[in-house]
């Protein structure tokens, strides 16, 4: 069986600087954290969790809590927050949750019986019982791409962003602009709001009937949310910002069956820019979120919290940038 000395002696280094690695703690350069990390992967080094929470009295497992319908922006973000976990040395347990009252209260009841060091919230739950659980049992939480009040949070400015990328369609000509959004979280809501805030301060006129709020941010969702603007509206707009990527694919299959060009006949703009939006045809101008960074900062936030290094109060808010691609263009004059 492989052992930390054995990894010092590859590494040509201490073994307390192998451990500091294993254990997820600080002062240790880039350089020989990456060797490290390296060499454990290559002998199949697995520590021995039983005695190092015997030592340490932790349990070295973190919770994700998830929506059931995960979209494709969540599934890359947990995938690189579980990564930069197990460099920590933690393994990970997923709590699913459907989008209802039964299902939190199900996955509160799971997460009280598993022994955690700490939380990661990439799914906003409504059920108030759940934070108020977390602050009385002192259980570390990050919440990542929300805000809750009371808990670390890693995101960016979701009415900004979003008012930047209407703003990116007004400066192309459009006043015409419809949006997709869904009204089930905080994110929905506010990029919706940011929506608005970028006609009103265009002098548009306030109309009810630009926005339709769909239960998922999925591609499903965002066929059912164009058809519906399209029942709403007529041919009658020239643009359409849809409040995540997936609802904005959705809405490009639609208008192409409908025989709407994009961006010939509407300018499209979706938000994340999750990986296929580059590959679609036509390519999906978007809001890029900076993934890694918003990943490694959950990670590195919770485990600070649980190991004490920082236990203050931090909100990350992360900048944002307008990715243009294929799918919006100025329109005729």
């Amino acid at each position: 069986m492989v052992s930390i000395k054995d990894i010092a002696k590859r590494a040509g280094m201490s073994p307390a600087t192998v451990s500091r690695v294993v254990n997820g703690k600080k002062h240790v350069s880039s350089a020989k954290r990456e060797r490290i990390l390296e060499i454990v992967k290559e002998t199949g080094y697995v520590p021995n969790k039983a005695a190092r929470s015997m030592v340490l009295r932790r349990s070295f497992t973190v919770g994700i809590v998830i929506p059931d319908t995960f979209n494709m922006f969540q599934r890359q973000l947990f995938s690189i927050i579980e990564r930069y976990l197990e460099s920590f040395g933690y393994h990970t347990l997923f709590f699913f949750v459907k989008f209802d009252d039964q299902s939190e209260e199900m996955c509160l009841a799971r997460l009280k019986a598993e022994k955690l060091d700490g939380v990661i919230m990439i799914h906003e739950i409504k059920n108030i019982n759940f934070y108020n659980y977390m602050k009385e049992a002192e259980l570390p939480v990050v919440t990542s791409t929300f805000h809750f009040p009371g808990f670390p949070a890693v995101h960016v400015n979701e009415e900004q962003a979003s008012k930047d990328a209407v703003n990116h369609l007004l400066s192309l000509g459009h006043r015409r602009i419809l949006m997709i959004s869904g009204d089930g979280f905080t994110f929905g809501r506010q990029r919706a709001e940011g929506f608005f805030q970028a006609l009103a301060e265009a002098d548009i006129p306030w109309e009810e009937n630009r926005v339709v709020f769909v239960r998922h941010y999925t591609a499903e969702f965002g066929m059912y949310g164009m058809r519906e603007l399209l029942l709403r509206e007529g041919r009658n707009f020239t643009a359409l910002f849809a409040a995540t990527d997936e609802l904005a694919i959705g809405a490009i299959r639609v208008l192409n069956d409908e025989g709407m060009k994009v961006p010939g006949d509407v300018s499209v703009v979706g938000f994340d820019d999750i990986d296929i939006a580059q590959y679609m045809a036509p390519r999906l101008t978007t809001m890029r979120q900076p993934l890694s960074e918003i990943g490694e900062a959950t990670a590195l936030t919770l485990h600070r919290k649980i190991t004490g290094e920082n236990g203050s109060m931090v909100e990350q808010i992360f900048p944002y940038k307008l990715i243009i691609r294929e799918s919006t263009r100025a329109l005729a004059r």
